[in-house]
Parts: C-alpha cells; structure tokens; sequence
C-alpha cells in the first residue's frame, strides 16, 4: 500500500494516457513517486530529502524507485520538462505570437493565455514554491536551466510584442525586449501573491489587472 495517492494533491498529469494496464500503473507510480517526493520536499527540505525517505513514504524498494529515476534531481526535472510542455501547450494555434491581427484579438488573445497560465503556475503550488524559492540552491545547473526558461520566456513575449508592432496595433517606438522582460517579471511577482494569498478572488483581480497592463499600456492609440 502507498502512503500518497497519485490521485491526491497530483503534481502533474500526463500528456498522453497509457494504452494498457501496465503502462497506466507504470505511469501511476511514477506519478506517486513525484508526489511523494515533492510531500518530502515541502516537510524535510529537497537537501535533507533522501532516496530512503521517499521510498519509505512510498513503500517501495530503493530498486523500484531507480528504474523511474536517476536520483531526486531528475524528478526537478522531469516536472520542469512537463510544465515547460504544457504551457507551450497552451501557447498554440489561437495563442501563438502571430495569431493576433488586430488589438481587439490581442486583448482576447491574452485573456485566454492568463487563464491558462493561471490554472498550469497554481495547479499545485508545491512546484511554484520549489521553483520560485528553493531550486537555485539545489545546484547551479539547476539554476543555469531556470535562468534558461526565464529568457525563454522573455523571448517568446518579445514575440507577442513584435508583431503587435509590426501589425500596427502596438505602440511603434514600443522597446519590445524590456517591456518583455517587465510583462515576465510582472506574471512571476503574480504567482509570488498567489501562494502568497490564494484567494481565488484575489488572484484573478490580480490577473484582470496585469492583463490590463499588457494591452492598455502598449496599444498605438496610447500615443
């Protein structure tokens, strides 16, 4: 018997479902271990975590948990791989940077990426908490790769920005680079006042108001 249901408090959902019994109860445990680790995390801190305390938590052998994974840091890993793949997600066909033709599609447009990025940053808050607060004092690979994301994420909005001022519909003498890095820096202080206060309330007042920034402080008829 396991001590944590993947089904409680689940930290990640897979992309894909398993086709048969194995490959889901494969995947379950691999979602348990994940789970059970980040519990571990948030109770002894990640140093003080070891291999031990999960599979004791667990109930499983020391054998079980590496034929899922290297060690604790590859579970960082992995849920930074499937949070970076769901929000890309998120970001496709009606979302992407040049899908927007005119303002009124772009304030749409970003409607729909703050509900959504809302919904994946606070789905389980364990994550944005680890990333946020403990992950650059894990190693400094660790914090080379967030670092990585961040300009990932400044350049994929600088995107957003250039194209509204290539359409016309953004301020022309509009510095797409820092305001990209503003908008970036904006959303992560919105997620530190979400774990912060996370009145459900509160939080989309927040998001309304950030929204409001990224059209109202950038359209052409500002100018």
């Amino acid at each position: 018997m396991t001590h944590h249901s993947a089904s409680d408090d689940s930290i990640i959902g897979g992309v894909t479902k398993p086709s048969t019994r194995a490959e889901r109860r494969k995947a379950e445990l691999r979602q348990e271990i994940i789970d059970t680790a980040f519990a571990c995390f948030a109770e002894k801190g990640y140093h003080a975590t070891g291999i031990a305390d999960i599979a004791t938590e667990l109930g499983i052998g020391h054998g079980t948990f590496y034929r899922y994974f290297s060690n604790k840091r590859d579970i960082i890993d992995h849920v930074i791989d499937d949070l970076a793949s769901r929000i890309i997600e998120a970001l496709g066909t009606d979302n992407a940077p040049d899908a927007a033709a005119s303002l009124d599609q772009y304030r749409e447009q970003i409607d729909r990426i703050g509900v959504a990025l809302t919904q994946i940053l606070t789905a389980d808050r364990r994550v944005a908490q680890l990333l946020l607060f403990h992950a650059t004092g894990i190693d400094d690979e660790l914090t080379q790769r967030l670092y990585g994301l961040l300009d990932t994420a400044d350049a994929l909005t600088a995107g957003y920005l250039d194209h509204g001022v290539e359409l016309g519909y953004l301020r022309a003498d509009l510095d797409t680079r820092n305001t990209a890095r503003a908008v970036t820096g904006m959303l992560l202080a919105g997620v530190v006042h979400g774990l912060r206060d996370p009145d459900e309330n509160a939080i989309a007042d927040l998001n309304r108001a950030i929204r409001r920034l990224l059209v109202d402080g950038v359209r052409a008829d500002r100018l």
